[in-house]
This record gives C-alpha cells, sequence and structure tokens, in this order.
C-alpha cells in the first residue's frame, strides 16, 4: 500500500481516481480553480496539473503532433502552444493552496528537474510523470531521490526503457512506486490499448499498476480496474468547447462522475481473494442444500443403515458429509419418514 496525503492506494482499497486537468484551464487561474472545484463535487481523488517552463522544454522548431494540429491554431508553433499554456510559480501556489482547502490532492507532472525541484518546495505529497520522460533519468534520478510516491506513465516506452528507470528507483531504495500503461494518443484507438500490459507489468516489475486511459467511453478504464488497476488517470475539462490541444479527449464532469462511479461499482463486484458463503446467500444454502433424510419410519433401537437413508431439502441438518456419524446408530425413539436426523435422536 501507498499513502498520498490521507489517501491510501493498495489492492485492496478504492481506485485512486485523478482528473487530470493538465493544460486545460488555457493558463487562465480562475478557470482552473473552477475545474478543481467541478472535480471535487465528482470524486475525484486528485487533480493534476503540468509544470514546465516553455523555454526549457521545446526547442522553437519542435513540430506539433497531428492531434495539436487538429486542436489549437495552425498558425502557433508549439512552443508558442506551450508558452500559452504554462502557469506561473505563483499560480502553482494558488492552486496548490485552493486544494488543501478543497481537500483534494494536488498533483502536476514535472518536465525537468527544475519543476520537480520547484514542486517539492511546494510541498507536493508525491509526483507523477509523463509517458514522454521515461528516458529522462535525469528527472526520476532527482524524484527517487526524494522518496516520495511517484506514479509513473509508460506511453510509448517497452519492458527495456521501464526497467532502466526502475532501476534508479531501486538504487535510491524507493519503492513507493504506481507504473501506469498508457497508450499515447489523444484519443487512442480500442485495438492499440492492450490492456493485458497491465498484468504483465505487475508480474514483471512487482510494483503496483494503474491506467491512464486517452480512450474514449469508460470500458477500458472498467476493464483495467478488474486486470488490478489501483490507478485511473482520465483527462478532464468543463467544457470541450475551450481552446487547448486536450479538450475534445476530454472528460466533462457528468462523464466523470459516471465513470468514478463506474469504477467503485467494479471494484466492488471484484471482491477479494476468498471464497465464502455470502451474508445474504445464508438463506438460499439452509433451504436449497440437502440434508440427510430418512425415506422410511424408524423405530425405537433401530439401527441407522444407509438404505435407510437419502438426500432432501432443506440443508439444515446433518450433511452428506458426516453421514459416518449416524450410520450405525441406535434410534431413541420413533422416527418418521422424512425426519432429518440430529445426533441428539440418536443413542451413543
Amino acid at each position: 500500500m501507498i499513502k498520498i496525503e490521507n489517501k491510501n492506494i493498495g489492492i485492496n482499497n478504492k481506485v485512486f481516481v485523478i482528473a487530470e486537468i493538465g493544460v486545460n484551464h488555457c493558463g487562465k487561474l480562475n478557470l482552473a480553480k473552477k475545474m478543481i472545484d467541478r472535480a471535487v463535487k465528482c470524486g475525484a481523488d486528485a487533480v493534476k496539473f503540468q509544470t514546465y517552463s516553455a523555454q526549457n522544454l521545446a526547442t522553437p522548431s519542435t513540430k506539433k503532433v497531428k492531434y495539436q494540429l487538429n486542436n489549437t491554431r495552425k498558425k502557433e508553433t508549439h512552443y508558442q502552444m506551450l508558452r500559452s499554456l504554462e502557469l506561473s510559480k505563483e499560480s502553482h501556489k494558488e492552486l496548490f493552496n485552493h486544494c488543501k482547502k478543497k481537500k483534494i490532492v494536488f498533483l502536476s507532472t514535472p518536465y525537468d528537474k527544475e519543476s520537480a525541484k520547484f514542486l517539492y518546495r511546494l510541498g507536493c505529497s508525491a509526483f507523477k510523470t509523463a509517458s514522454a520522460d521515461i528516458v529522462d533519468l535525469e528527472l526520476h534520478e532527482y524524484l527517487a531521490k526524494k522518496k516520495k510516491p511517484v506514479i509513473i506513465s509508460t506511453g510509448m516506452s517497452n519492458l527495456e526503457e521501464i526497467e532502466s528507470c526502475l532501476k534508479i528507483y531501486k538504487k535510491f531504495n524507493n519503492n513507493k512506486i504506481i507504473l501506469l500503461h498508457c497508450v499515447s494518443n489523444y484519443p487512442c484507438s480500442s485495438k492499440s490499448l492492450n490492456l493485458k500490459s497491465i498484468s504483465l507489468l505487475k508480474n514483471k516489475f512487482k510494483f503496483m499498476v494503474g491506467y491512464s486511459d486517452h480512450s474514449i467511453g469508460n470500458e477500458a478504464a472498467i476493464t483495467s480496474v478488474a486486470l488490478g488497476s489501483v490507478v485511473i488517470e482520465k483527462h478532464f475539462t468543463t467544457n470541450r468547447l475551450l481552446p487547448g490541444p486536450d479538450q475534445k479527449t476530454s472528460i466533462t464532469p457528468k462523464e466523470l462522475t459516471k465513470i468514478i462511479d463506474d469504477i467503485h461499482s467494479t471494484k466492488e463486484i471484484l471482491g477479494d481473494y476468498k471464497k465464502e458463503c455470502q451474508k445474504e446467500e445464508m438463506e438460499m444454502r439452509k433451504i436449497s442444500r440437502k440434508s440427510l433424510t430418512l425415506n422410511r419410519n424408524i423405530r425405537k433401537n433401530q439401527k441407522i443403515k444407509r438404505n435407510y437413508l437419502t438426500l432432501k431439502r432443506p440443508g439444515s441438518g446433518i450433511l452428506f458429509t458426516n453421514i459416518k456419524k449416524i450410520l450405525g446408530k441406535r434410534a431413541k425413539r420413533h422416527l418418521k419418514k422424512d425426519h432429518q436426523p440430529k445426533l441428539n435422536d440418536l443413542k451413543k
């Protein structure tokens, strides 16, 4: 189990749901606060932003990927897009304090070591790294040394890259790791989801695993819970018509409420690793199971023989598994056909 603030995360706990606001705030502090408030009402455990300096993150010649071209201004460069969505340090502080006030976990993805240092000084209880940065081992070394929980997205990566990253955390004895299976496309196709990777990651690396969901609908997230996800991350907005690269593939408050309900319902349905009679089955068990039953009248002192017994409902008497306890015993009194004998009906 890993604890992030007052939230326990583990296979026996409720799924930890992250509403990823990311850059959907459009660079506007008040909008970011409204999104936090709506995420709280929807029942999210955490909100997540992105912490970076556009100047340190991308060169002016960096191209936009297809989904960014489709969802942002055509004449705007990749760098200009990042710059317009960048949050100031003061805005971070306000959002961090707003989350404290609203009792929701504040998370943000640092895109470089300096951003991680800032979030650490801010007081973040955990870190969440981007899929693209699983190969930024300098960043991961800094985070590993801080010994705080780190949620690591694994989109675009292979097992060797994940293993190289995790070696750093093992080197610094930081076991507070959750790996997130992810497909880094917005939205990603169903055929690319490959959710069996959740089981693969869990079994190979022996860390808890979750799912960063960029697909349309709830099915993938729900299925991931059945496969053992302890964390679900989903892009969140208050209005898909807002400008920005991620708005169209983000879910709205109504959809976030629904997916959280579905996730928690799925977790409840899955139960635990026990096989036992449930309380609500007890009445059915007593009635529908069969007990040893006399198929004829038995006189006082007569021995109980195997051919005197059959099995009939209800199951509140002696089960067939205990037949030896009554075979050969003599009746204390006359017993009628269809009587289900008890031990106190028989002489010792």
